[in-house]
């Protein structure tokens, strides 16, 4: 068991930060105007709902409603937003400076499945004007963006013969290389992909089978560096280092053990190990001073275990801001859990799209979630100290009539120029035009208000 320093405040319990939020969010929408002139780091009040934006249909989607989906992006210097949209089988485009939405890019991208591990798309990133987007197969796309809209450049494979996908990257800008995670397969693999800064095309790593050597390749294996058991989640590039840091979320037999690995590009090895237990690390952001935001993706009890709807003992959720350069790691209390986070530096917070939260309605039985509020997890990057959690939404999958998969509120990102903060939500009579699916838009009152 790895020492935490705890992040608990009197004055931020985080049940008082909830019932702010919902006050906040039960304000009309109509009161808060778009802005762009919420910049800086200072504290302007309260995040709550700025707007919603529709998610349109495709013919590929037959019920023509957003439902499943999986990780956003900004892109700053444009201000633009993209969702990995597996409902439509196409990565959706927002322009975050207006709040519109812009259009949907197809890429022969797999869809919902039902089965997650086999779905896509599912990572999103971008550098420059290359926009990169991770399938299934295992398989990674490349768009230019530099055209509008932008041009689908090619697509390349991670591994052959498999079925499962490509899901969480990273983009290493010194040296042109994505790292691209193929966390469902046993054991979870990553490989390094050249791109053509120019020209924004992939060049064709070697891809063996899975579990084959490769000189393109690591595996998170014991033999690799790291025994993951629960698969590899989030890469991050960074430039401080010159590495990629991962999140894995069980390392060895023991549920409660896991970590982030420090992986070399030059060497291609892993060569270090920070240990962070009672989490699950999941979603991983790049914030200040050498920190990280690992998202964690368990809830565990008071005592250690895995907690439920009926376990006797306290829930315990937590985020951990890893400092990279001590190792120390500091324990958020109270927010948690779920699958993306996100380090703004124009408002100095970092946001965590915590889906599973102990506080999100559930049906005691054991059966699937029930409707109703997820959380936006909102944490002072600088303090390290939990400030708000605000209501988002999560939806049920229906069976027979209607039947649809559910959707869960896992996805976050925030441009930083206007401090807004995108949260995709499912089909929902809830939340103002959502009956098809929408973009939750989510912000601070601008300054003078």
């Amino acid at each position: 068991m790895n020492r935490y320093e705890f992040a608990i405040r009197k004055k931020h319990p985080w049940s008082t930060a909830l019932a702010l939020a919902v006050a906040a969010n039960l304000l009309p929408v109509a009161t808060l105007a778009w802005s762009g002139d919420n910049d800086g780091r200072a504290d302007r009040g309260a995040v709550s709902l700025l707007k919603t934006i529709p998610v349109p249909g495709t013919a590929l989607n037959s019920t023509g409603k957003l439902f499943v989906f999986d990780i956003s992006w900004v892109d700053q210097p444009t201000q633009t937003y993209y969702l990995a949209d597996r409902s439509n089988a196409v990565v959706d485009v927002v322009d975050t400076k207006k709040g519109t939405f812009v259009t949907q890019l197809q890429g022969g991208f797999k869809g919902f499945t039902g089965i997650n591990g086999t779905s896509g798309p599912n990572g999103v990133t971008s550098s420059g004007h290359c926009l990169f987007v991770t399938d299934a197969p295992s398989r990674v796309v490349s768009f230019n963006t530099s055209s509008n809209p932008p041009v689908f450049v090619n697509a390349v494979t991670t591994a052959s013969g498999d079925l499962n996908r490509a899901d969480e990257m990273a983009y290493d800008p010194s040296d042109h290389v994505i790292l691209a995670i193929n966390n469902a397969d046993t054991p979870p693999f990553g490989t390094f992909i050249k791109v053509d800064p120019m020209t924004c095309g992939l060049t064709q790593p070697t891809a063996p089978s899975p579990g084959v050597i490769a000189p393109d390749r690591i595996i998170f294996n014991a033999v690799g560096g790291v025994d993951a058991q629960g698969g590899a989640e989030q890469p991050q590039w960074d430039p401080e280092t010159g590495k990629f840091y991962l999140s894995i979320p069980q390392i060895g037999p023991n549920v409660a053990s896991g970590g982030v690995v420090r992986i070399n590009p030059a060497t291609r090895k892993i060569d270090r190990t920070f240990p962070i237990s009672f989490c699950s690390p999941a979603g991983l952001s790049k914030g200040p001073d050498h920190d990280f935001l690992v998202g964690c993706n368990t809830v565990f009890d008071t005592a250690g275990g895995l907690w439920s709807a009926t376990d006797p003992k306290t829930a315990a959720p937590i985020q951990v801001i890893l400092n990279v350069a001590s190792g120390k790691a500091t324990a958020v209390v109270g927010v948690g859990v779920g699958d993306e986070v996100w380090f703004n530096p124009g408002d100095g917070h970092y946001y965590t799209a915590s889906s599973t939260s102990p506080l999100r309605p559930l049906d005691l039985s054991g059966a699937a979630d029930a409707q109703g509020a997820a959380i936006l997890g909102v944490i002072d990057a600088e303090e390290k100290e939990l400030r708000q959690l605000v209501p988002t939404f999560n939806v049920p999958a229906i069976i027979g009539t209607g039947a649809h998969p559910a959707s869960t509120a896992h996805s976050v990102a925030v441009d930083a120029k206007n401090n807004h903060i995108f949260v995709p939500l499912g089909a929902n009579n809830v939340y103002p035009d959502c009956l098809t699916g929408c973009i939750a838009v989510f912000s601070r009152p601008p300054s003078g208000d």
